[in-house]
């Protein structure tokens, strides 16, 4: 009786892995679609002892890990590419060795690769001659020449949710700013979610999400709060980083999570001090699992049957990028903006920290053409980019700002000129020029 019992259960075992695997071999949906995608994540964490920038302080170890996200996409005419960072900053130096090294190793044009990063404050700053540096570029241009080798065909899911721990960060008080949290301050609580899928599977080939915060939770603030008054002493991706890995911890292996910061200049998490504290673990968890949790709410609902029928089946891929000279307090500054369009999504970036106003009033004058997607931190770095209105209040950012108040103005109009470029909805952007 034993063996006969071990030989059904045997075939039976065998009968189930057939079962899965032939069902697993079956698409979950049709993907008929003209863009390509594929998508990649590596580590870009430096050794533990290094020197944390944007609130300074001593570190002696990794919480978790920063990465580099990859994403490639092509059709017929164009290739592009997206690479997130979980970093400070994209300063110019920065964004040349990756573009040259992408561009080689993926087969990317040059002016085709956005580079944005978060605007971790608990990780490394930037150098073209330090060993990480040139690590990082390498490891990001190997993963990029792997991803190239796998493009598929792809469509785009699109959703929106919301997080509640951003805050805005300046407060008029007798006539001048300060830095005080202010619940009744302008702030964006959207997230903004991108589902790419090839079919294969249910699961999603890379979720892209955007959303508008400072990744400073783990940076001191008071100095008086325990357990951490100067800071949290190791390096992290800060809630950024918490919340890609929630996401591909949901969806599993096969899913690539990005980050792309938004207008954030004056937005950070509500963490109450004086004027705010540096968070713990149980912060990073709220904050890092709140965005996490809008985004697959959002990505999951947009990939039901009847979202999935509303889908496109041709995405026009074009990119548009110029560099103008800004007034500056002592000299101009150039400046690079980029406009990069997926379908009908439109993503227009910004080299710096643009209050949160920015991202209203530049979606507010293209929001019925395309679905705009304002990235900042991205393509340089000028520092704060503010608006001409706070120069009158003052304040930390625009007292620290590079940049003279005429430059807003400046700003909008290159960049809804960019948008007209890439949308090619008015007859400048088509008509035949000599």
């Amino acid at each position: 009786m034993r063996p006969a019992i071990l030989s059904v259960l045997a075939g039976l075992l065998a009968w189930t892995s057939l079962t899965t695997r032939l069902v697993g071999d079956e698409p979950a949906f049709r993907v008929e679609s003209n863009l390509k995608a594929a998508s990649a994540k590596v580590d870009i964490t430096p050794p533990p002892d290094t020197p944390v920038v944007g609130h300074i302080r001593p570190v002696s170890g990794v919480r978790d890990p920063l990465r580099a996200g990859i994403l490639l996409l092509s059709n017929e005419q164009t290739r592009a590419a997206m690479i997130t960072l979980d970093l400070i900053g994209t300063p110019t130096s920065m964004v040349d060795a990756l573009r040259d090294a992408v561009s080689k190793s993926a087969d990317i044009p040059r002016d085709n690769i956005l580079v944005a990063a978060s605007h971790n404050h608990s990780g490394p700053g930037w150098s073209t001659e330090s060993e990480w540096g040139q690590e990082m570029v390498a490891r990001v241009a190997k993963a990029a020449g792997e991803a190239a080798r796998e493009m598929r065909p792809v469509s785009i899911g699109y959703g929106e949710d919301r997080i509640d721990f951003n805050i805005n960060r300046r407060k008029t008080v007798n006539g001048r700013s300060v830095v005080r949290l202010n619940p009744e301050g302008l702030c964006d609580h959207r997230v903004k979610v991108l589902r790419f899928d090839d079919g294969r599977t249910i699961e999603p080939l890379c979720v892209l999400m955007h959303a508008v915060c400072h990744p400073c939770v783990f940076t001191w603030g008071d100095k008086l709060t325990p357990p951490y008054p100067n800071g949290f002493p190791k390096i992290s991706a800060d809630f950024p980083g918490e919340a890609q890995t929630f996401v591909e911890t949901v969806y599993g292996k096969g899913t690539s999570a990005l980050f792309l910061q938004g207008c954030a200049g004056d937005i950070r998490p509500n963490l109450p001090g004086v004027p705010y504290r540096c968070g713990d673990d149980a912060d990073i968890r709220w904050t890092g699992r709140n965005l996490g949790g809008a985004v697959v709410r959002a990505a999951d609902a947009s990939v039901v049957r009847e979202e999935r029928a509303k889908r496109r089946t041709i995405y026009p891929l074009k990119v548009a990028s110029s560099v103008i000279e800004l007034p500056g307090k002592k000299e101009r500054v150039k400046c690079e903006m980029q406009a990069l369009r997926v379908g009908d999504f439109l993503f227009l970036t910004i080299p710096g920290e643009p209050m949160v106003e920015y991202g209203y009033r530049l979606e507010k004058a293209i929001d019925d053409r395309a679905t705009p997607i304002i990235v900042g931190y991205a393509n340089g770095y000028l520092g704060y980019i503010c608006t001409a209105k706070s120069y009158e209040e003052g304040g930390y950012e625009p007292n620290s700002s590079p940049l003279l108040p005429e430059a807003e103005p400046l700003i909008h109009e290159e960049l809804n000129r960019l948008a007209d470029k890439v949308l090619a909805d008015v007859f400048e952007s088509f008509k035949p020029t000599k």
